[in-house]
């Protein structure tokens, strides 16, 4: 599948890049993205959560009232769950929610993602192009001559460029990473990818190893 290369300011170039059909336009795997994008997910969680459970309550163990002859429930501690400031139980400790995914699976995952775009038109390929300094409005500029201004976007490059990265840090709705760092969840969760032209080669060496 052909593509025509943009330059920064959106106009076409004399230049067209092939995207691979074995990446581009592969049978898509439901499930594959599934398990990659819940694994993103989990994989950024903290998992720091902790509440004291009746052990861990700084409240007195003195009986609270005699056992018997109260018309009541039998009461020995003001760390009992039953109180208000009492331990939690079963609450949330401290783990690991991350978990493990075959290399293959991820692959597959990143084909389907980057196929469904390819299908929905929604991949722009881009001259190289660099900011002489971190200046957001001109990342705005070429986000707004790519008329992607109201979408949520993805760039791609080939390799790190400080310039472009930081231009973008604080826009909401766009994203900048590097084509060894491409990954199902972000590729989904933008309206537009746009491909720097030195990145489509670097994402078929590393998807089809």
């Amino acid at each position: 599948m052909q593509v025509e290369v943009l330059n920064i300011s959106g106009k076409k170039t004399a230049k067209k890049v092939d995207l691979v059909d074995s990446i581009f336009a592969a049978e898509p795997n439901d499930h594959c993205i599934y398990l990659d994008v819940k694994q993103f997910l989990a994989n950024q969680r903290q998992g720091t959560h902790k509440s004291k459970e009746r052990a861990e309550v700084a409240r007195t163990t003195k009986k609270l009232k005699r056992q018997k002859g109260t018309g009541g429930a039998r009461a020995g501690s003001m760390k009992s769950p039953l109180f208000i400031g009492g331990g939690t139980v079963f609450g949330p400790r401290p783990r690991d929610y991350s978990f493990k995914l075959n290399k293959k699976v991820k692959n597959v995952a990143r084909k389907s993602a980057l196929s469904y775009k390819a299908k929905d038109n929604a991949i722009t390929v881009l001259e190289d192009f660099n900011f002489e300094a971190p200046k957001t409005k001109n990342f705005v500029d070429l986000i707004k001559n790519l008329n992607l201004s109201d979408k949520k976007t993805l760039v791609v490059l080939g390799s790190n460029n400080p310039n472009v990265y930081l231009s973008s840090r604080n826009l909401q709705k766009s994203k900048v990473i590097n084509a060894s760092d491409i990954n199902t969840y972000d590729i989904l969760n933008a309206d537009n990818v746009i491909l720097a032209e030195s990145s489509v080669k670097v994402i078929e060496t590393i998807l089809n190893k």
